[in-house]
């Protein structure tokens, strides 16, 4: 087996058999590589020219510094130790990094403990099925209204709101103008679903962010409160009129991922008939 770090590299064949085998990756519906591997490093596991294991390292990492590493290895040849020299090659990577497991995979838990990797988050994801009904939408506190977003026009004020609500978050916290213009461009991105919560002077206060999957699942993707508007109403506000709308929408099932500390966030979302579907977790060395 040969292990070979690219600036750029495709391995969509591989990840579309992982996806099949494990739900994740993500493929976007035009076939093409995921938005986040097609940046970073890529460190390709191949034997007898066939690529069997793939690992990205996201540079550019997140608000505490950590390089983002998420490892693959392809069904058909899997307990042949693949896994387990790909991590040792990423951790050869001079950086403080976080590796990332879907769905608490089992053969990552053994891999972590053998190389005494610490078990330092867990993300929920969360699934809402159609047979549970929604409250009925309420409108924001007085002195609100919701919108939906205007391209062109919202993305800084939907990022600086975004900025201040997640100033705690490795990542969200991160998320830059570019960053939304870019997912603009992308086949799932639809305006309909983007609410914001405007006060009298439409200066936006909140956002629900809400996305449709290849599959067609929908996502509370994303809800975010100005700490200085929170308490009044607004995130249950927002959070139904994602919902409802992606309802109306005729998906299948709603999910999103939430932290497993996130105690309040939790139990919102338990109120509104959420339950868990699986942990992703994040070992750091």
């Amino acid at each position: 087996m040969e292990l070979t770090w690219l600036d750029d590299v495709d391995v969509l064949p591989l990840l579309t058999a992982v996806r099949a085998a494990d739900g994740v990756p993500e493929i976007p519906a035009d076939g093409t590589m995921p938005p986040d591997f097609r940046t970073g490093r890529h460190l390709v596991a191949r034997d007898g020219g066939i690529t069997v294991g793939y690992a990205h390292v996201d540079v550019r990492g997140d608000s505490f510094g950590n390089q983002i590493v998420e490892l693959f290895v392809h069904p058909d040849h899997r307990r042949r130790g693949i896994g387990t020299a790909l991590v040792d090659e990423v951790l050869t990577v001079d950086r403080p990094l976080r590796l990332w497991s879907h769905r608490d995979h089992p053969g990552a838990a053994r891999i972590a403990a053998a190389r005494n990797l610490e078990r330092v988050r867990e993300l929920y994801q969360m699934r809402l099925d159609n047979s549970v009904e929604l409250p009925a939408q309420t409108p924001p506190r007085n002195g609100f209204t919701l919108r939906t977003f205007v391209p062109g026009q919202d993305e800084q004020a939907m990022v600086d709101v975004n900025r201040r609500a997640f100033d705690w978050h490795p990542e969200q916290g991160m998320l830059s103008v570019d960053d939304v213009v870019a997912a603009e461009k992308e086949a799932w991105f639809d305006a309909a679903g983007f609410f914001l919560a405007v006060d009298e002077n439409d200066k936006v206060v909140g956002f629900h962010w809400t996305k449709v999957h290849p599959d067609g699942t929908g996502e509370v993707y994303v809800v975010g409160i100005h700490p200085d508007a929170q308490g009044g109403g607004l995130g249950r506000a927002l959070t139904l009129a994602g919902l409802h709308h992606l309802r109306g929408l005729g998906v299948p099932e709603i999910i999103l991922y939430v932290e497993s500390d996130n105690a309040p966030a939790l139990a919102v979302y338990r109120r509104l008939g959420f339950t868990l579907a699986y942990t992703n977790v994040a070992y750091q060395r």
